[in-house]
């Protein structure tokens, strides 16, 4: 087995970290999540869902938006990227030469963008290397997260690259708990304060 390739991410923030839903979650648009948080400052954070597929496949949003080729992508998933406007697509991808209309570079091996130029690349076969769709995003408030970090709701941890596009959707949740050499399955599903 390989070691896993971390993201680099910038210190003092969570940006380039997955965040692991903890077993006692009680939020049921993060229950069993990992999240790739894109952006993290003083004013809060944002990230992706990274293991929630929609039953909608990139072939039905490619129909939908009228783009060529949409056919060949039948068994690509979309993603439910959270519960902020969920009728909007953010694309995690690798960097690529070609600039596009709307894009946040998160790292050297990590873009996000929400235009639709990208998918007209995807569909025409000119899209990056790697890449994940989704509808929606999960947003924290300035010290939102900080705090529920503090309440134990969240692991945290440098994000890779094999979880993200090359592990099932099922496994990565159990996969990036990995990295801090947790199982998600012997932590107890109660909170509780000592």
């Amino acid at each position: 087995m390989q070691p896993f390739k971390h993201f680099p991410y910038t210190p003092g923030t969570l940006q380039g970290h997955f965040l692991i839903s903890m077993p006692h979650m009680d939020d049921q648009n993060f229950d069993h999540t990992v999240t790739y948080i894109c952006d993290h400052n003083e004013n809060g954070a944002m990230g992706i869902v990274v293991n929630r597929p929609l039953e909608m496949p990139l072939s039905e949003l490619f129909e939908h938006l009228e783009l060529a080729n949409a056919d060949s992508f039948g068994n690509v998933p979309v993603y439910s990227g959270g519960p902020v406007q969920n009728d909007r697509g953010f694309i995690l991808h690798s960097p690529m030469e070609q600039q596009f209309a709307s894009s946040l570079h998160i790292n050297s091996e990590l873009t996000l963008t929400t235009s639709v130029d990208i998918l007209e690349n995807i569909a025409s076969g000119d899209g990056p290397e790697n890449y994940l769709v989704a509808l929606g995003y999960a947003g924290w408030g300035s010290g939102q997260l900080e705090q529920e970090l503090s309440d134990n709701v969240w692991l945290s941890c440098p994000a890779d690259s094999d979880i993200l596009f090359a592990i099932p959707a099922a496994e990565r949740l159990q996969a990036a708990a990995a990295i801090l050499g947790v199982n998600l399955d012997l932590l107890t599903s109660q909170s509780g304060h000592a």
